[in-house]
């Protein structure tokens, strides 16, 4: 049996930009075990003074959009300016068997060579919209690590965008062109929520689409209000396949970061998030501890059978089981 690891040589390791004890503090903040959850806020706590460096980045889009393609050209580009990226993509769990792909590595395979790159691929599990519930945990992590951007990889659009755009700096959705009508399928609030729309697969001949596209959905954005950080989300093309456009792309990450940061809306859009996350924290540890509650566990297959049978209003049943719930707890 391996010899379970401390949270100094946790720390060590991970300040040293350890690559093995990074990929096992993730693996620890990942567990949903009581005992690992323990050692694994201590050690986010003794790490704490060590992150929130890093241009923190969400990349959304739908299935076929290229997300990986364009990741690992990003990647390799940011590399090249010096930087050194970290690729959270979170997998979508099978909702029957509950397993995942976790091929992110493979679909990335040049990026995952590199030494100053980290491709850590998460299962999504059974947390709220598809993202995995320790992925705020092991973007701190990476950042501890000396990580100084994080590309955080959603599902596709979905409810995950929502948990990701509230940990994350700049939110790119990538799009297609030539699939119709371009506003077909993409929700008003997903757009809402872009700092930039990237039209992806700009070549050969689908450049005179992907330009059609651009104007699109450039008309779309001056339909929203404006947004309350004052930057006006751009559209922009490229070609992930052929490595064009994506040093318009950085830029225009850069220009953004330089303008909230003079204008005040870095900083309160950071303080936002870790209020977010707190609110995040408790409803998922108020929820674990509900279905812990033995009383509830006793009696909640009957409650569920009376509703399943129309015998008991969902609204009742809950008032019921929470009142379960919150007598022990006052009782204890």
């Amino acid at each position: 049996m391996k010899r379970r690891l401390n949270i100094e040589e946790y720390a060590e390791g991970v300040l040293a930009g350890n690559r093995i004890i990074l990929s096992k503090a993730i693996t620890l903040v990942e567990s949903r075990r009581p005992q690992d959850r323990a050692l694994a806020v201590q050690l986010l706590e003794r790490l704490l003074p060590h992150t929130g460096s890093s241009y923190r980045i969400g990349i959304t889009g739908v299935p076929g959009v290229g997300k990986s393609t364009f990741i690992e050209a990003f990647g390799l580009y940011l590399i090249e300016q010096g930087h050194r990226p970290a690729v959270l993509a979170i997998d979508p769990s099978s909702p029957k068997t509950k397993g995942s792909i976790l091929g992110d590595k493979t679909r990335m395979e040049r990026l995952s060579l590199c030494p100053e790159a980290f491709i850590r691929p998460s299962a999504s599990g059974r947390s709220l919209g598809g993202v995995a519930h320790a992925t705020h945990e092991a973007m701190l992590l990476c950042e501890a690590a000396g990580f100084d951007v994080v590309i955080i990889e959603t599902v596709g659009v979905g409810q995950s965008e929502v948990l990701v755009k509230s940990m994350v700096d700049f939110f790119l959705l990538l799009m297609l062109a030539g699939a119709g009508d371009e506003l077909q399928g993409i929700k008003k609030g997903i757009m809402e929520m872009a700092d930039a729309l990237v039209i992806n697969k700009a070549d050969g001949d689908n450049i005179k689409a992907a330009e059609q596209a651009k104007h699109a959905y450039e008309n779309a954005l001056h339909l929203f209000r404006a947004p309350e950080n004052g930057w006006f989300p751009p559209v922009l093309t490229c070609s992930a396949l052929y490595n064009k456009g994506i040093k318009r792309i950085w830029d225009t990450l850069l220009q953004f970061r330089e303008q909230t940061q003079q204008n005040g809306f870095w900083e309160k859009n950071r303080q936002n998030q870790r209020l977010e996350w707190l609110r995040f924290a408790l409803q998922e540890q108020l929820l674990e501890a509900f279905y812990a509650h033995e009383e509830v566990k006793n009696k909640l297959p009957d409650i569920e059978a009376a509703v399943l049978h129309n015998k008991l209003l969902p609204q009742h049943a809950a008032r019921l089981l929470i009142e379960l719930f919150l007598n022990q707890q006052t009782e204890v």
